[in-house]
């Protein structure tokens, strides 16, 4: 796999303005004032990204940190034969890049884009001039790690404490969140922002065995699988998977 020190692609247009962004106050930089943030829409640049396009590789320069604006991106890990796991997903008003730029070296991970989509780009320089003028960001930034490493000790203790079926479940339900819709016949549905492989990498599986909770859950009437596109007739059943295998 390629790798690229350059500095990240950046277009003209859009211009999203911090100031009018939805996606600031819910997160790190809501402690920005006025100011910081005329210093931050300054120096920020932004740039947009295609389905399948890689944001920065695991092993590139960290050159400083980026937020996402719109679109998904799945961060990846490669081991030393070459071998991609998911690890997680970022969506829009998330930061990625910040621990390693706090760690001072280069990204550990790789971001790839699982839609089309834009994010903003600030430089390390920029940032440390924000921790300087504003220490809130420091602690914002310290926050979020600490969410981030809960996130990854419940998704250790699910993989060693549910079944394979209720991990399927309980991700079902966390995408539901941001891409379901409701559709004419008042079922939810949705478009999978993840592959097969992207979803045997979160669930801790083989592709093989995946396969096989699909089949299981449309034969039981819970979920119904057609490509990326997954439809959900009654919610109930769904929650009924994790409720029964927490009272087991």
């Amino acid at each position: 796999m390629s790798r690229s020190k350059d500095p990240p692609r950046v277009v003209s247009s859009p211009k999203f303005n911090c100031f009018s962004c939805q996606w600031r106050e819910r997160s790190e930089w809501c402690v920005l004032k006025s100011d910081d943030i005329q210093f931050l829409d300054e120096k920020k640049s932004t740039r947009s990204f295609r389905n399948g396009e890689f944001v920065f590789y695991q092993g590139d320069d960290c050159l400083g940190v980026y937020t996402v604006v719109s679109g998904v991106l799945a961060i990846r890990k490669t081991d030393s034969e070459g071998h991609s796991a998911l690890v997680r997903l970022r969506h829009p008003g998330e930061t990625i890049g910040y621990r390693d730029f706090f760690s001072g070296g280069v990204f550990t991970t790789s971001a790839q884009a699982l839609s089309e989509g834009s994010l903003c780009f600030i430089e390390k320089s920029a940032v440390q001039q924000l921790l300087e003028r504003n220490p809130s960001l420091g602690l914002g930034f310290l926050h979020q790690l600490a969410v981030d490493l809960q996130g990854a000790e419940d998704t250790i203790l699910q993989t060693v404490a549910m079944p394979m079926r209720t991990r399927m479940a309980h991700l079902l339900l966390t995408l539901k969140d941001r891409f379901a819709e409701v559709d004419d016949q008042g079922a939810l549905s949705m478009k999978l922002p993840l592959s097969r492989q992207d979803i045997a990498d979160v669930l801790g599986a083989r592709p093989e065995t995946v396969a096989r909770i699909i089949h299981a859950l449309e034969d039981d009437g819970v979920a119904f699988f057609s490509g990326r596109k997954v439809v959900i007739p009654d919610l109930d059943p769904l929650l009924d998977e994790i409720e029964h295998s927490g009272a087991d």
